[in-house]
């Protein structure tokens, strides 16, 4: 996702240990651990919901219910050649 190796993460710990020092930075990884958390849960529920969403308005009906449809009569259209649609025009 990041593409941090191990040198850039053990520079990301010397900065964290002279920045913070030694006894807030076990607090502050928790703290940070507890926020990631939260917004993994947060995004999790929000992907979820967004997911049941879409499959509610896209289900498709049931076969049973589909079997069960009434067959339209279908009429078919007889289709005038070319010709025969613009004189048709013309006249009306």
């Amino acid at each position: 996702m990041f593409d941090i190796g191990f040198q850039e993460l053990v520079i990301i710990f010397v900065v964290a240990l002279l920045v913070f020092g030694p006894k807030k930075l076990p607090e502050l990884a928790k703290t940070m651990g507890k926020w990631l958390a939260e917004i993994k849960r947060g995004v999790y529920i929000a992907k979820s919901q967004i997911e049941n969403e879409l499959n509610v308005d896209y289900k498709l009906p049931d076969e049973d219910i589909i079997k069960n449809l009434p067959k339209d009569e279908q009429k078919e259209v007889p289709i005038l050649p070319e010709s025969q649609a613009t004189k048709k025009e013309d006249e009306g």
